[in-house]
């Protein structure tokens, strides 16, 4: 079996404990690695690391983006979690459908498919 590379965002956080908390409780992820200054969860392929920083402006200026399928269905999800700071599931102008997620600290999740994708 292929064991393709792949990109993995390691975003910022001044608090390991309640990115841990939001991202598992919240969320849905899986706790993978937890130790006093990193943390990993994942949710089926998605993976996402996080160091500890105490530079609380940094996870407001960091983000990153979640592509595919599986997308339509986080979004109802997240909605019926009552995420908040979730953004509207909808066709931006560069023709991707999206939806925005901020953690408590500021890191912005997109997540994205193109509408041909999930019509």
């Amino acid at each position: 079996m292929m064991d393709f590379a792949r990109s993995i965002p390691v975003l910022p956080t001044p608090d390991i404990g309640e990115s841990r908390d939001f991202y598992r409780d919240k969320l849905g992820f899986a706790v993978v690695g937890e130790m006093d200054d990193y943390l990993i969860v994942r949710r089926n392929e998605i993976e996402i690391h996080f160091w500890k920083s105490d530079d609380r402006k940094l996870p407001e200026v960091s983000s990153c983006y979640i592509r595919g399928g599986e997308v339509p269905a986080l979004h109802a999800e997240f909605s019926a979690r009552n995420v908040e700071k979730l953004s509207p599931f909808t066709v931006r102008p560069w023709n991707m459908k999206e939806f925005y997620v901020h953690d408590p600290h500021g890191n912005l999740l997109r997540f994205g498919c193109a509408p041909e994708e999930i019509e």
